[in-house]
C-alpha cells in the first residue's frame, strides 16, 4: 500500500481537490480531524456505543427510562441475578449512561441523559 503521501499526492495532481501542496493540504486535514473528530470525544462515543450493545442492558435502560429503580427491582423486573445485574449497571455507568444515588442502604439508578437516551432509541423504532 502507497504512503498516504504518495496517495495524496496522486489526488492533488489528479485535480480532484482544490489543493496545490501537500503539506498545505495535509496540514488542512489534520486541523479538519482535529475540529470534527477529536480522539477524546470519539472514545466517550465508543464506551458509550458499547455500553448500549448490549440486550440486557438496552432492557435496563429501558425500565429506567420509565423512572428511576433500585438495583432490587430490576433484578425482579428482568429476572437476571444479582451479580449479572449489578455488572450490567456498572458498565453503563462507567460509560455515564446512567447515574446512581444511595439512599440508606439502597442504590437507586437513573438515565444521566434522558433527552440522549430517548433520541438514540428513537432511531430504532
Amino acid at each position: 500500500m502507497p504512503e498516504p503521501s504518495e496517495s495524496l499526492q496522486r489526488l492533488i495532481s489528479s485535480g480532484k481537490c482544490e489543493c496545490c501542496n501537500l503539506d498545505d493540504y495535509v496540514d488542512k486535514l489534520e486541523g479538519l480531524a482535529e475540529r470534527v473528530a477529536d480522539v477524546k470525544e470519539a472514545r466517550l462515543r465508543g464506551r458509550y456505543f458499547k455500553a448500549l450493545g448490549d440486550e440486557n442492558r438496552q432492557r435496563i435502560l429501558g425500565l429506567l427510562a420509565v423512572r428511576e429503580m433500585c438495583v432490587c427491582e430490576l433484578i425482579s423486573a428482568l429476572k437476571m441475578t444479582q451479580p449479572t445485574t449489578s455488572h450490567h449497571l456498572k458498565i453503563l455507568e462507567d460509560a455515564e449512561v446512567i447515574k446512581s444515588r444511595k439512599d440508606g442502604k439502597w442504590v437507586f439508578y437513573s438515565i444521566s441523559d434522558p433527552n440522549r437516551v430517548k433520541m438514540l432509541f428513537s432511531f430504532f423504532k
